[in-house]
Order: structure tokens, then sequence, then C-alpha cells
């Protein structure tokens, strides 16, 4: 099914909404059926669900929305329900082996799929809530689809990772040449934030905000570029290293970004969800926590941009490049003012305790639903799995934020 995404700020209509639910659903089968083995119960990483509770946990959300929290019906009385698709009661190392076999979680997800959607589509209760006004919830739901479904392919890079297999030695597709362009603002006033119907609580409460003049790139920072920072010792602790990076790097240990190798000759190759291959130079580099991410901005005498920064020059349409890797920015997730918690308390406010930095943009592995220019991601700064690379800015007078 092709589904019909929302423009950035736009209210799309609710029957698009619907579609792109349905889409996320095929998706989603698609991902658990094509995993082989007994990979799709595997957890690769401690950060990192196995590729079944993934699927399991989406359909699990749809009940729970739709059954418990707007028919006011009771939790199923069923074993590996709330206690094992509910995040908060499943630790992640226990999830693989409590699942079902494949084949049966495919045709019980599958049965909630067309279920639920005849409920959003036709149940006069469902469809009176105030959770269905303008399609939110059907948005809301692809939109946490998407999100699963980009980790599902983060389990699939550690899968990859895991797995050592001969690099196609084929060169890379060829991508367009990045650019050292600088894009400079003067300063001055940015509204922040989005009032549309598929807008997170964190990215509500439109508001004016004042930007020193400054500078940033046209482009996010290339794998060549990188490669340039590796070669000249650059993951050695130093000056460009604030205190709790070098912290992580002498605890880590890491010389490169993830899934950098060499071949014997020296060659690098770059492992990826969907194989290793020839390190391409051009591409934007990936695999970079923020802590990499700052260290390098700091090596090369900038810095990482603010989120409004980054989103004034995506919505002024003088960003290049944006959606291949989803890029760190300097500052902490923080609520907005006025903010409010909503569909729940949970979905953003645990997270506004100035530990978790910023992340925009979208990656090659985002859903488009993903992608606007006001979604704000955020993670740890020590986090490497999360498709990051890095955009740079620099201040052009006095300091920014």
């Amino acid at each position: 099914m092709n589904a019909v995404h929302p423009q950035p700020g736009a209210n799309p209509h609710p029957s698009d909404l619907l579609d792109c639910l349905a889409s996320q659903h095929d998706r989603l089968n698609a991902a658990l059926e094509s995993t082989p083995g007994n990979e799709w119960r595997n957890q690769y990483h401690p950060d990192l669900s196995p590729i079944g509770w993934h699927y399991a946990h989406c359909h699990f959300i749809e009940a729970v929305w739709l059954h418990e929290r707007i028919l006011g019906e009771p939790p199923p009385a069923r074993r590996n329900w709330h206690d094992l698709y509910c995040p908060e009661r499943s630790p992640k190392w226990r999830r693989g082996g409590r699942l079902p076999p494949r084949a049966s979680l495919l045709e019980w997800g599958q049965a909630c799929q067309q279920h639920h959607l005849d409920l959003l589509h036709s149940h006069p209760d469902v469809r009176r809530h105030r959770l269905l006004e303008n399609g939110y919830l059907a948005g809301f739901l692809a939109q946490h689809h998407a999100m699963h479904l980009e980790s599902l392919e983060q389990v699939r890079w550690f899968a990859r990772l895991r797995r050592p297999e001969r690099p196609s030695i084929q060169k890379p597709t060829p991508t367009p040449g990045t650019s050292s362009d600088w894009i400079e603002h003067p300063g001055g006033d940015h509204v922040a934030g989005s009032e549309a119907i598929t807008a997170f609580d964190n990215e509500r409460g439109c508001h004016t905000i004042r930007m020193a003049p400054h500078a940033i790139r046209s482009h996010p920072v290339s794998n060549a570029e990188i490669a340039t920072f590796v070669d000249a010792g650059g993951y050695r602790p130093g000056p460009h290293w604030d205190a709790a990076g070098r912290a992580w790097l002498e605890q880590t240990g890491v010389t490169a970004p993830l899934g950098w190798g060499c071949l014997a000759d020296g060659t690098r190759v770059q492992t990826l969800p969907d194989g290793t291959r020839l390190l391409d130079p051009h591409a934007p580099a990936v695999g970079l926590s923020w802590f990499e991410a700052s260290a390098y901005a700091r090596w090369v005498g900038g810095r990482l941009p603010h989120e409004h920064e980054w989103e004034h020059a995506a919505q002024a349409g003088r960003l290049r490049g944006t959606g291949q890797v989803w890029e760190w920015c300097a500052n902490t997730f923080q609520p907005y003012p006025g903010f409010r918690p909503y569909p729940y308390e949970e979905y953003s406010l645990p997270w506004f305790d100035g530990e978790h930095y910023v992340l925009r943009g979208g990656s090659t592995w985002s859903d488009a639903l993903l992608t606007r220019s006001t979604l704000r991601n955020f993670f740890t700064p020590d986090k490497r799995h999360v498709f990051a690379g890095v955009r740079l800015a620099r201040d052009l007078q006095g300091n920014t934020h």
C-alpha cells in the first residue's frame, strides 16, 4: 500500500493517516517475514530488543490504546501480555526467549492489524473519542511503528557486525560530492515548534526564540572528513574531547565510527544494515556518538548547531543532505514553553533530564513520517547505533545560546 505522507507543518486528511498506519503494518509484516532463522529472537545489543519483540510490541500498543484506553476494556488475561510487551515491565534481555513461534506471532499480528483498522474506520465509540479527532491516533501509532522499524534496522546492523563477512569489492554507488560551504545567518527571530496534528508533545508550543549570528554547514560531515580525523589521531584524548567525552573514550576504547573496518591492505570498509562495502568517502559519516560528533567539531574549530539553528536553516531550504543521517545538536532535550504531556505522561517527560541530546533530520533508514524539520529525536551522548552523524556550526560574533 502506498501511503500519503503528511508534509511538514500540514494537517493531512484523517484517511491519509489511516493509510500511513496500514503502510506501517505492511512494513512490519515484511520485516518479520524476511528475518532469517532464529535471528528474529536474538538480542544483538544491550540497548536493542529482538526483532520479534518490536513486531509484537507495535500491535500490543495498538491494542492498549484502542481496547484499554478508548473502549475501557480490561487487559486480556493471557500470559506474555503486559509482562512481556510493556517495556517498563520486561527487561530487554528476557524478551526473545519468551516470544511465541514466528508463524503464530505473524498470524496474531496480521489479525490485530485488520481488527484495529476496522475499529479505527467504523467503531462508533472509537470514532467519537477525542484521540480520533483529525486522525490523531492513527498518525501517532504510524509514527510509533516507524520508530520501531528504524530500530529493527539497528538490530540488523549489529547482527551483521556479529557475523564478519567478505566485503563487496565493487566501488560504492556514487554519491553527490559534499560541500564545505558555510551558510551565514545574521541572527534574529525564529518561530520554533509545530502545531500539526502529527506533531509530538515535545514539538508543540510554537514560540519565538532569538538567534545570535552564526553559520552552519550546507552538508553533513563526510566519511572522508572523519577519516582525516581518525588518521590524525583524533580518537586519542586531547583538548577537543571534553571531560565526559574523554572518560567515555577511555572506557570504550573506540578508534573509529561504528561499523568501520580495514582490509589487510589498509583499505577502509564499512558495515551497514544491508552489508559490508568499501567506504564511500563522499557519503555522510554515520555511527557517531554525541561525544565523537562534538569532539570532531572542536577539532576543526567549529561546534554542533543548536537545534533551533538547524530547524531555521532546514525550513529556509538551505540545508543539503538532510534525511541521510540523524544530526546531533549541541543542546540537551528540554521542554518548550507551555509544554503539556500528550497523549500520556511518559512519552517525553521522563527524558527532560539534562542527559539526552537532540538529533534532527532523520536517516536513510527513517520513514518519511519522521523526517519533518520540527521532529526532535533524543538520545544520551554515548549512543552510536542511532544512525547519527554531524553537521558543523560556528559563531560569527559573540556566543549563541
